[in-house]
């Protein structure tokens, strides 16, 4: 009995952790967003009851709606390193989930990369992978950076940051994110943390830390304690933008008007709930968000991978697809492992339709 609660409780913590959670390094800094010994959002989101959150642990663990793991294999285009070295500049990989590889400038650049098989502080409970990533962390060519948005086990994963580590120049973070990497073993020579509006220039790539309405921790006592942000990616005339995990926001259409307009928006589509409104979009949200931002191109991240919400798993591609095709708005889906042209995206196949 003992041993089921304990597994009960870290995938619990586990799914809480990467849709409406609580977080170990005690952070202070002069950041505008840093208050009363943590980070905020600008506006002030809604918090759970206590009640609220067991109910909804309860039905994490124990009454989820059918269809939200996929019954057959999803397809996955395996990459070897050969190929990505030859793969031309400016060429976009999704190996899953919110984990991004691009090719800028003859170097690779990785977001919020995670290989592990659970989105989980264990490897024997929480959530697993629908599919095994299109490449292991050892066949990766060198990162010249790895980007991550903010400390949730679906976005800052140990064992991947670990394994990258020794083949990765920098790591880029918001505040409080890198003091982790650090504690982890990380050398302090590679990282470098970033408030709202900062960046750096890395390899002839400008990397910008930009807002996002989240929250963060990793545990039950540190929630709010590092930063969590979206990122503005410029290379020469191209112009990318991740969103990490946020919900919809007035900051979209100032990011929009400050760095805008971009070729490809990769924006979170996916574990969304009415219950956590604040911290992850719905899908007409995303839509917005992608108007917001002057995007050319829409590609939906943050699903496929990982059973984080209690919407079937294919819901977040039908809806966005749907609404895609209401605006007149170019949306790319690729395949996990699929190549994406960054100068002239390919629509995709809709290949989740194929798939119970």
């Amino acid at each position: 009995m003992r041993l089921l609660f304990g597994t009960i409780l870290i995938g619990a913590l586990a799914i809480m952790a990467s849709c409406t959670s609580t977080a170990s390094t005690a952070t202070t800094s002069a950041s505008p967003q840093f208050s009363d010994g943590k980070y905020r959002n600008p506006v002030e989101m809604h918090k759970m009851t206590f009640g609220e959150m067991a109910r909804l642990w309860w039905i994490f663990m124990f009454d989820k709606p059918k269809g939200t793991i996929p019954q057959q294999a999803v397809p996955v285009r395996t990459l070897s390193q050969a190929a990505l070295l030859a793969a031309p500049d400016r060429t976009l990989y999704r190996l899953g989930h919110s984990t991004m590889l691009v090719k800028l400038g003859g170097e690779f650049y990785l977001t919020d990369p995670v290989f592990s098989e659970r989105a989980s502080p264990v490897q024997w409970a929480g959530p697993a992978r629908f599919h095994a990533p299109p490449i292991s962390i050892e066949e990766l060519p060198p990162i010249k950076a790895v980007i991550l948005s903010h400390d949730h086990y679906d976005h800052l994963d140990h064992g991947s940051v670990m394994a990258l580590a020794a083949k990765t120049s920098m790591f880029l973070t918001p505040l409080g994110v890198g003091d982790r990497l650090v504690d982890w073993g990380v050398d302090r020579a590679k990282v470098r943390q970033f408030d709202w509006w900062q960046g750096t220039e890395v390899g002839g790539v400008r990397i910008t830390a930009t807002p996002a309405q989240h929250f963060s921790g990793r545990g039950l006592h540190d929630a709010g304690k590092t930063l969590w942000a979206s990122w503005v990616i410029q290379h020469d005339d191209l112009r990318l933008f991740f969103s990490g995990d946020t919900g919809y926001f007035k900051g979209f259409k100032e990011i929009g008007a400050k760095y805008g307009p971009f070729d490809v928006a990769l924006l979170e589509t996916g574990a969304y709930d009415k219950r956590w409104p604040d911290v992850h979009m719905q899908p007409e949200e995303t839509m917005q968000a992608f108007q917001d931002l002057n995007a050319l191109w829409l590609l939906p991240v943050h699903n496929g991978t990982f059973d984080l919400g209690l919407h079937r798993w294919q819901d977040p591609f039908d809806r966005i697809v749907k609404l895609a095709e209401d605006k007149g708005v170019k949306l790319t889906t690729p395949e996990m492992g699929e190549a994406v042209d960054l100068r002239q995206p390919q629509a995709g196949r809709a290949w989740w339709r194929d798939i119970e």
